[in-house]
């Protein structure tokens, strides 16, 4: 029997070793030969040898059960039957070579990728460009997403060319600034849309590997990972754990203490493609360029940064995450969960001795990789099940409220029996500023025709509902929504200053009916969306 040229091995193209050396990979089969005149696509596209012969004869008594079956030759043995890349370089080969790349670095965890950057194709550098904001703000080099849209071809063939011939440079990144929470400034890094492709297309190389190693507490920022999968986890935790002990931990201005080379020491643990660490490390060292003038930087990552995220986690997974796994598994005396989303995370306990430990050793460990906790937003409360009782036999008030990703959470009863529930509702403070900015915005809009006003109030409020519409914040998105409907009605009515002109209630109320949505949850229960199974 004749046998076609069979498809690569699937972990063959990722040329990785354990020991970091370099390994040929084998040539594709098949490269450079003539494909037979009569091609037949379900021949070769399975990518295996020749299937069994079907017998010709019948059997007999072709009635149904047939007595006997006409002798054949079972199906050959060989690899599975995926999917397999086209035998030339072609640009859809991409998304199969990264799937190589998972399952080698699921299958080995110690292992290292000597050889990446041939993954980033012409054809993965366009998918990274779909991917960003059309509307982003542009970088130093003031290139839209439109502008470069113009010609993209030529301009993604010139950008692969440059990379692959080392000749790329990241230019540094334009620094603004927004105010955050406590009246404070966040400097905001904005990459160059070249840099933004770059940025975005040796991410998803990267996150091919390291989402096998990132632990599962783990949220922020990571593919099919969401806020609300954190906000659910947490709950779950607190309701199906035994905490009575809560540390609600932020590590100080850690986009802009990062260490480099802690970071680059990091990489190198699973990365031994000099070339993908070279551009992380143009990245990290490009600068910024504020009113013009340009300046280093030495520490830091850009927040705003297509990859930061990715670097973060990356840094946290090693100096934080596989850590508490271990001290929660070997030093802990009770329940400890832990949920992490970016430089935010909450822990909880259930001994005061196990908590009051831990935040002593965390405090040494990030000392380690020269970062530290925030004083004031870390705090170690008292919440759980039993706080509110221990607490009431002490003499003391009600149990602390937690905030995370936006939700303050606080411990309650349920109304029909009594049991205790986590509470959650929107942030107070940051409602109030929602509500002030929209306010601006309303009378700053108010001479606009009443249908565009209409619609953009129903996209902001449809917005907001749709994050905070969790189970349990009926009142207080109600309230909301009769806030906007007040500020919109007194915008209305400052168009004009005659009485006789002026909006009436009942008028209003049709306005209301046409564009204010009503509100209703659109998220499960936390215990539905997350199955946790208790230890």
């Amino acid at each position: 029997m004749s046998r076609r040229s069979r498809r690569p091995h699937a972990s063959a193209d990722t040329s990785c070793t354990r020991t970091g050396r370099a390994r040929r990979a084998p040539r594709e089969s098949g490269a450079g030969r003539e494909r037979p005149v009569a091609y037949d696509p379900d021949t070769y596209a399975s990518g295996r040898s020749d299937i069994g012969v079907v017998p010709v004869n019948p059997p007999n008594k072709a009635q149904q059960p047939a007595a006997e079956v006409g002798e054949g030759r079972p199906v050959t043995e060989g690899n599975p039957n995926p999917l397999t890349a086209s035998q030339s370089q072609n640009w859809t080969d991409a998304s199969y070579k990264l799937d190589w790349v998972r399952e080698a670095a699921r299958k080995d965890r110690g292992i290292h990728f000597t050889t990446l950057l041939h993954h980033l194709t012409p054809h993965l550098l366009l998918e990274s460009f779909d991917a960003l904001r059309r509307d982003s703000a542009s970088g130093v080099d003031a290139t839209t997403w439109a502008e470069y849209a113009k010609g993209l071809m030529g301009r993604l063939s010139d950008l692969h060319d440059r990379v692959h011939s080392g000749r790329y440079r990241a230019k540094p990144s334009k620094r603004i600034y927004i105010e955050k929470d406590d009246g404070r400034l966040r400097p905001i890094g904005i990459a160059a849309l070249e840099d933004k492709i770059m940025q975005r297309a040796v991410m998803q190389i990267l996150n091919a590997i390291y989402e096998v190693d990132f632990l599962g507490f783990s949220y922020g920022f990571r593919p099919g990972r969401s806020q609300h999968n954190a906000l659910d986890a947490l709950w779950v935790g607190l309701m199906c754990r035994k905490v009575n002990w809560v540390l609600d931990a932020d590590i100080r201005g850690f986009f802009d203490a990062l260490d480099h080379e802690c970071l680059m020491n990091f990489l190198e643990t699973r990365i031994a493609d000099r070339r993908i660490l070279r551009l992380v490390r143009q990245w990290l060292t490009a600068g910024v360029s504020e009113d013009g003038q340009w300046s280093a930087t030495t520490v830091g990552t850009p927040q705003g940064a297509v990859i930061s995220p990715l670097l973060a986690n990356v840094f946290l997974h090693y100096a934080l995450d596989q850590w508490v796994q271990e001290w929660r598994r070997t030093k802990a005396h009770g329940d400890v969960i832990i949920v992490r989303y970016a430089d935010d995370f909450v822990m909880g306990f259930q001994s005061k001795r196990d908590a009051e430990t831990f935040l002593k050793a965390l405090q040494e460990r990030l000392g380690e990789y020269k970062l530290e906790l925030h004083p004031d937003k870390t705090r170690l409360i008292e919440f759980g099940r039993f706080a509110e009782r221990d607490r009431t036999q002490r003499g003391e008030g009600k149990p602390e409220t937690l905030d995370f990703l936006g939700f303050t959470h606080w411990c309650g009863t349920t109304r029909k029996s009594g049991k205790f529930t986590v509470g959650r509702k929107p942030v107070a403070k940051r409602m109030r500023k929602t509500l002030k900015a929209i306010k601006e915005t309303l009378m700053k809009r108010r001479h606009r025709p009443v249908p565009e006003q209409g619609q953009w109030v129903r996209s902001v409020i449809r917005g907001y509902c749709a994050y905070f519409a969790v189970p349990g914040t009926v009142e207080t998105l109600s309230a909301f929504r009769k806030h906007i409907c007040r500020m919109w009605l007194r915008a209305l009515r400052r168009r004009s200053q005659r009485k006789g002109k002026r909006l009436t209630w009942k008028r209003f109320e049709r306005l209301i009916e046409t564009w204010i949505p009503k509100v209703t949850i659109q998220h499960p229960y936390p215990d539905q969306r997350l199955i946790v199974h208790p230890r």
